[in-house]
């Protein structure tokens, strides 16, 4: 869990202790998807009752959303983010069994496939980038997630321990070192997707200012200058979870090609951030408590 209200995301660290993660993993493994899951209530009220932080990044949200953010409502809010996490458990192990999975959107990256190119996908801190991932395996779509990892190094540790190979299609961003961009153009000229965040602006720096649910908000650019130094297709990806078992994936195509004509780059960048928070507000309306950015989102970048 991340949360600070007035701090950047990167700076937050976990809330929680590496052997609670683990013992909820073990439990997780040795009994199934419930039992843990009894004891994920006692989890998410501990998280609102001791961190006032947690509790103003959900109330500053669910205002914004709903027009309301009771302490029943900021508690759904958690809750909802534990049951994901304690769910990439099963997905990184490959056990769908305890899901129902839907897959919206799948025939475009079949299209894509066919034609051998890769594109960029701009995946989100709403719901699950995990199903996404796991999906991918089982439909042999070549899927990388490319990312900062740095503040959630407990569970990472803990998924590692289930499956040593989880890191195996990651893409890590480290401050001051841009060799990650060499990785992500092999795996887009193999025919590969690269994931990348576009609802967190990166230790660059480098955003634009978009209306989202009716507070100005700043979105990293990173995605598009990437997609349009490679020059390659992008597309959207949303995993929406739903009580008390239902995974939505829905991908949908946002361009073609990232056009950044050089005497208007700045007003081409603001068009494309300005589409993806529309669309990324389209989907938070869909699931409203699958939002977990636990910190001032709508604060400076």
């Amino acid at each position: 869990m991340t949360a600070n209200a007035g701090t950047r995301w990167q700076d937050v660290g976990e809330k929680g202790s590496a052997l609670g993660i683990s013992l909820l993993f073990r439990l997780g493994t040795m009994f199934g998807r419930r039992i843990p899951g009894l004891i994920l209530p006692l989890v998410a009220a501990w998280y609102v009752v001791l961190h006032p932080s947690v509790r103003r990044a959900s109330q500053a949200y669910l205002l914004r959303l709903q027009r309301r953010a009771r302490l029943r409502d900021v508690y759904h809010h958690v809750h909802c983010f534990a049951r994901v996490v304690l769910d990439r458990l099963f997905m990184v192990r490959g056990d769908f069994r305890p899901f129902r999975i839907t897959f919206d959107g799948q025939e475009h990256l079949e299209s894509l496939r066919a034609t051998g190119r890769g594109a960029v996908l701009i995946v989100s801190h709403l719901g699950s980038f995990e199903v996404l991932r796991a999906m991918s395996r089982e439909r042999a779509f070549q899927v990388s997630i490319l990312g900062y990892f740095g503040n959630a190094s407990l569970i990472n540790a803990a998924l590692r321990r289930v499956n040593p190979e989880v890191d195996t299609h990651l893409i890590e961003i480290r401050p001051g070192d841009a060799s990650f961009v060499f990785e992500v153009e092999r795996c887009i000229s193999e025919g590969g997707l690269v994931g990348t965040m576009g609802d967190r602006v990166g230790f660059d720096g480098k955003h634009a200012r978009a209306m989202f649910l009716g507070s100005d908000a700043s979105f990293p650019t990173g995605p598009y200058l990437l997609a349009a130094a490679l020059r390659c297709p992008v597309y959207l990806a949303f995993g929406l979870y739903g009580e008390p078992n239902r995974y939505e994936l829905h991908c949908e195509p946002f361009a073609d090609r990232i056009e950044l004509p050089r005497d208007s780059r700045t007003e081409a960048l603001q068009a494309y951030v300005r589409r993806y928070a529309a669309r990324l507000e389209h989907h938070c309306r869909l699931a409203p408590y699958n939002w977990f950015n636990f910190y001032d989102f709508w604060g400076p970048p």
